[in-house]
């Protein structure tokens, strides 16, 4: 956020409860220092108790001086509207795991994921901009592989797709951007578009 110069953040959606996609919650406290604001939080009922569990101290009411100030906003299944703008949660399958990809205009992120039942890949229907996690080459357990994300692409049709949470396994950047179509791009820090 440093290197990015990222002034303003507006809210934290969860995709779910796994350390990766929730440690950062304590790097909220420099915006509320910016805001004087409690950082608005979304996440369904099960993400919520395991944010309770692993930052007791931001949710146990003894507002220790310094600490993240959240407001929690939980959502389950439905749509919700954050600063004007619906929220579709879209449910994914983490292997065993659901956890929730979200639809905002013609935007969709999908993260930690390797099923989608047909019913969720309609909320996906028209999407622009897709962002889909790639793992790697080899079949995975609980993420797309990059053959996999591959066909999600070409079966949702995006005008542009970004493969994310990738590891080193999938190789070097140059060599695997010259194999991908030309509407598919390999994601990287600091990565910038517009939805409209």
């Amino acid at each position: 956020m440093l290197r990015e110069k990222v002034k303003t953040l507006e809210a934290v959606f969860f995709t779910h409860e796994h350390k990766d996609h929730i440690s950062g919650l304590d790097d909220i406290r420099a915006y509320n220092y910016i805001t004087q604001a409690p950082m608005e939080i979304f996440a369904t009922s099960r993400v919520y108790q395991a944010l309770k569990q692993e930052f007791h101290y931001v949710f146990d009411g003894t507002n220790y001086p310094g600490i993240p100030q959240v407001k929690m906003n939980l959502f389950d299944n439905n749509s919700f509207s954050f600063l004007g703008e619906e929220i579709i949660p879209i449910d994914v399958m983490h292997y065993k795991l659901p956890v929730k990809a979200f639809r905002i205009r013609n935007f969709t992120y999908v993260t930690d994921a390797n099923f989608i039942d047909e019913a969720n890949l309609e909320k996906m229907a028209g999407t622009k901009i897709l962002v889909i996690n790639a793992l790697r080459r080899e079949p995975h357990i609980s993420h797309f592989n990059l053959d996999e994300a591959l066909q999600l692409i070409e079966k949702i049709k995006p005008e542009k797709a970004y493969l994310t949470h990738i590891s080193h396994l999938l190789g070097l950047h140059a060599e695997v951007m010259k194999e991908l179509p030309a509407n598919v791009e390999l994601a990287y820090d600091g990565l910038q578009f517009a939805i409209s």
